[in-house]
């Protein structure tokens, strides 16, 4: 039995609370994937998985449901910070090469900043892979936020895959 999923999405997700735990389950609520059981794994989008809305993807999924995603993730309860949380996929244009994922979470960089590190470091993940070969496609996701006194913020960014 192979675990190879077919389809992924990506989300993002911001949280706030006294509670280190609720700030992270009020990000995953935000991000709309608070109702599954995540397992982390690492950085492979599989040869011909399909991105897909979120709004897809969720109608694919069932309560409690063990998932896997990559992610990434951010807290602080330092006030005036900024924090990030982002995803970078880098996809090659061969439909049978597997793409690359890479998860970076930063303080104080701007939002673009953060996007186009994380975008450019799937990029060379993937290039160390096919070598000059085309890439079919490249996008980032970044969830940013400040925080506040005596708050924990927590920031997170995911790709879920669907089998």
């Amino acid at each position: 039995m192979f675990l190879l999923p077919k389809k992924a999405f990506v989300t993002k997700g911001v949280g706030v609370s006294e509670d280190r735990l609720m700030s992270f389950e009020l990000a995953l609520r935000d991000a709309s994937i608070e109702k599954y059981n995540l397992v982390s794994v690492s950085s492979i989008i599989p040869a011909n998985c399909k991105i897909i809305s979120k709004e897809d993807g969720i109608k694919l999924l069932k309560d409690g449901q063990i998932v896997f995603c990559v992610m990434s993730r951010n807290d602080s309860n330092k006030p005036n910070k900024s924090i990030s949380a982002s995803i970078g996929i880098a996809i090659p244009r061969d439909k049978k090469l597997h793409g690359y994922i890479a998860e970076f979470h930063c303080c104080d960089l701007n939002e673009k900043e953060c996007g186009n590190y994380v975008e450019n470091l799937a990029i060379s993940m993937l290039k160390t892979k096919i070598g000059n070969k085309p890439i079919s496609k490249t996008f980032h996701v970044v969830k940013t936020a400040y925080t506040s006194k005596n708050l924990w913020t927590t920031v997170i960014a995911a790709v879920v895959f669907i089998l």
